[in-house]
């Protein structure tokens, strides 16, 4: 992958991970610093509890977000972003741009989804 290829993406990724950092930290003060706990309502407690609920599974799924881009971060620095992990052949600018965080390219993916679905997870 060229230097110009690569820049681009580790740009791409890290204003994607100061995005999602800024979320998460403004999802920290805003729970933190609710003080609605004390609700009378047995409905409007329930609705808290929802609504948070609904925040941690939408975090949760952020966190894992972050995680992926650390490690593709961390792939555009050794020098093996753009390699599938599993066949170790390139992966096409095309899914890159639409998937910036994959480290599988299409077919190798798609094996992978396959199996999930008959192994069952």
């Amino acid at each position: 992958m060229k230097e110009k290829d690569l820049d681009y993406f580790r740009q791409l990724l890290e204003r994607e991970l100061d995005r999602l950092i800024d979320k998460a930290e403004d999802t920290v003060w805003e729970l933190t610093g609710s003080t609605s706990d004390n609700e009378a309502d047995p409905l409007d407690r329930a609705t808290l509890e929802l609504s948070r609920s609904n925040v941690f599974r939408i975090r949760s799924r952020e966190s894992r977000l972050i995680r992926k881009i650390k490690e593709r971060l961390q792939a555009i620095e050794e020098g093996t972003y753009g390699i599938c992990e599993d066949c170790e052949e390139p992966i096409a600018m095309k899914r890159l741009l639409a998937r910036p965080v994959t480290s599988y390219c299409i077919t190798c993916k798609n094996h992978r989804e396959t199996l999930e679905k008959v192994i069952g997870y």
